[in-house]
């Protein structure tokens, strides 16, 4: 992962830096298209043990939010009730207000990755109104989130861009397994991202404290590299993808 390997003394300062003020950290790895099957296999995953998912962006169609750093998500769980929340990339954790790491709900994570890493903050909460409700145009995006997250995206969205005034960008549907590896001793999660256009981005994650990153990052590549997974193949972004696709296909419908 990226924090095993060679980082320039700049870099590693910063990440030490990030590790110390972050609440967690998440180690993922985008396995190559090429090596689903082998990988699932290596890995003894059982799809029939995954959850499914429905994911729901909600940004502008030129995706003003996500070019502010801000990403707006509802999701709908097999099994639970929907959930929201509204994020922060990247962050600087020392400069967030304390009463906003107070609030409820309100986390700081490192994602680090090969190539890469970001920290984020984010404010989840119980979807007020079902998801499936504000996808299909029945009730207003602003009435699915709480009123912290509305105050929360108020302060850090662009000037002008309104709850309200968001576009649907979904659904993506999603099988998320979480299971433990033989001879890692730690729950891994497993996430097929299944996109409208026949693409899937398989991601291995696993989250740990800041203080332990280094460690098991190191153990989770030797577990990855002994069962023969990729972990030289070109990472993905899940978020990102699905924000690229939906946007396109609003800019294709005759206005």
């Amino acid at each position: 992962m990226t924090v095993t390997g060679h980082l320039s003394d700049d870099d590693a300062a910063s990440v030490l830096t990030l590790f110390k003020d972050a609440d967690t950290v998440e180690l993922k790895l985008t396995v190559p298209a090429s090596d689903h099957r082998s990988a699932v296999a290596a890995l003894d995953m059982d799809a029939l043990d995954s959850q499914i998912r429905q994911v729901y962006f909600f940004d502008t169609p030129d995706l003003a939010l996500s070019d502010h750093g801000v990403v707006v998500r509802g999701r709908r769980v097999q099994g639970r009730g929907d959930d929201t929340v509204v994020k922060l990339r990247p962050v600087t954790p020392s400069e967030l207000p304390g009463r906003v790491r107070k609030l409820p709900g309100f986390g700081v994570e490192v994602d680090a990755m090969p190539g890469g890493y970001v920290c984020s903050a984010s404010l989840k909460g119980k979807a007020v109104v079902e998801v499936r409700e504000v996808a299909s145009g029945r009730r207003r995006p602003r009435k699915m989130f709480t009123k912290a997250q509305r105050e929360f995206y108020a302060q850090h969205a662009p000037a002008g861009v309104m709850l309200d005034d968001l576009a649907v960008l979904g659904p993506i549907f999603v099988l998320k397994l979480k299971f433990v590896p033989k001879s890692f001793g730690r729950k891994l999660v497993a996430e097929m991202w299944l996109y409208p256009d026949g693409s899937r981005i398989l991601e291995l994650s696993t989250k740990c404290a800041p203080a332990e990153a280094f460690q098991v990052a190191a153990e989770l590549r030797a577990v990855l590299s002994d069962r023969g997974v990729d972990l030289g193949g070109e990472q993905e972004t899940k978020t990102r993808k699905a924000l690229v696709y939906f946007s396109g296909r609003l800019k294709e419908q005759p206005r």
